[in-house]
């Protein structure tokens, strides 16, 4: 374990910046930790921490100049590893008929600077769904491949985080290049931080050689154990994670849908801000002369009626059975589909919800009760024991 200053970390995001690399990371803007590009510690969140609960998000002054002591914002990676649009081809008419070509944009070569461990998580998560298999989507792979990731382990959990719950934090393990724990020293909230680093990949060993850093000291290594101690112990919500997909499946009927689908306003915040949630859909556009055609492939949401929409109209009509959808999925189909839960635990579907639905008490109440036979769509009907709803 070794330990650099501010300028140890200016020092690391030059060495990634002359690698060719577009370094990314927090930034304050428009009043939210939003994801941008960084040129030096200077650009980072200094000294702002964000309060969040059901529906509400606000940043607010920390009495220290923490870089990093904030939660999640908005915005997630997936942003760059599965771009929100995407050309997958275009087509130009040729004195010999239409040549049809891939989009040949170069990959882009990221470094994600502030990586928490749940979005680790989530990464790893949707490179089994996009990467994995034998249908492996190659401009995700290629994305991933060339992206560095300097993950910091979480020392400020939000009042909607439970990634403690679901065992994707507060500390990393593994998936990052380099992660970071930032010192805070209690007596000096005026003073310089220090990160203790460790590396977890060769190129990760790389990069710590081009930066000044010293080994970290026996009580330097106990203050970075104690930040994700503590904050393991601040998590805002909890979720009881066991059984989750037998649950669901003995649920499906569970009037529980109905009373959330009364708030639920179907807007698809919540697949917005999922940093696991990967749907999309294809659209392919013609210029108006005839001589240009393109395929592009956009995010969509099980929320959006025309996302299981078919020959005889949209499967899931109502609001309830969208969510049932959403939710089932994202605890409980997805681990028979990738072996792993959707869900990180992060807490952005909370608070971005604009009524503040709250996947951790969706399943409290579901636990509490069997609940009568009546389905999403107010027809009664015997229970079911599994399926995809």
């Amino acid at each position: 374990m070794h330990v650099i200053d501010r300028e140890g970390l200016d020092a690391l995001i030059r060495h990634l910046s002359a690698e060719g690399r577009t370094v990314l990371g927090p930034t304050v803007a428009g009043g939210a930790i939003a994801l941008g590009e960084v040129g030096s510690a200077r650009d980072l969140p200094e000294g702002w921490t964000d309060e969040q609960e059901g529906g509400a998000y606000r940043l607010r002054r920390r009495e220290d100049r923490a870089l990093f002591g904030y939660a999640v914002g908005p915005r997630s990676w997936k942003a760059w590893l599965h771009p929100a649009e995407l050309r997958l081809w275009r087509a130009r008419r040729t004195d010999r008929g239409f040549e049809l070509g891939p989009d040949d944009a170069p990959v882009p070569r990221y470094a994600f600077l502030g990586v928490r461990p749940c979005e680790l998580h989530a990464i790893r998560i949707q490179e089994r769904v996009l990467a994995g298999g034998v249908h492996a989507d190659p401009g995700y792979r290629a994305r991933r491949e060339a992206a560095f990731l300097v993950a910091v382990n979480c020392g400020e959990p939000g009042g909607t985080c439970f990634c403690a719950s679901m065992g994707t934090g507060p500390a990393a393990d593994d998936g990052y290049d380099l992660v970071l724990t930032e010192i805070l020293d209690p007596r000096d909230p005026g003073g310089p931080t220090r990160f203790t680093v460790l590396a977890g990949s060769a190129r990760g060993e790389e990069a710590l050689g081009g930066v000044p850093a010293r080994e970290a000291s026996p009580g330097e290594a106990r203050a970075a154990r104690s930040v994700v101690e503590e904050a393991a112990s601040r998590m805002g919500r909890s979720l009881d994670a066991a059984g989750l997909p037998e649950l669901l499946a003995d649920r499906l009927e569970h009037p529980r849908w109905e009373e959330t689908a009364e708030r639920c306003l179907a807007c698809g915040n919540c697949t917005l801000v999922c940093p696991t949630c990967f749907c999309t859909s294809v659209d392919d556009t013609t210029e108006l002369t005839g001589d240009a055609a393109e395929r592009w492939r956009r995010w969509d949401s099980c929320f959006a009626t025309d996302f299981s929409h078919i020959h005889g109209g949209s499967v899931r009509g109502s609001r309830a059975s969208r969510y049932r959808q959403w939710l089932t999925h994202k605890l409980g189909t997805w681990h028979e589909q990738f072996g792993t839960s959707g869900c990180v635990g992060c807490g952005r579907c909370i608070t971005w919800c604009p009524v503040g639905i709250d996947l951790t008490e969706e399943v409290a109440a579901l636990r509490r009760s069997p609940g009568p036979a009546a389905g999403p769509d107010g027809a009664a009907r015997p229970p079911t024991s599994g399926g995809d709803p």
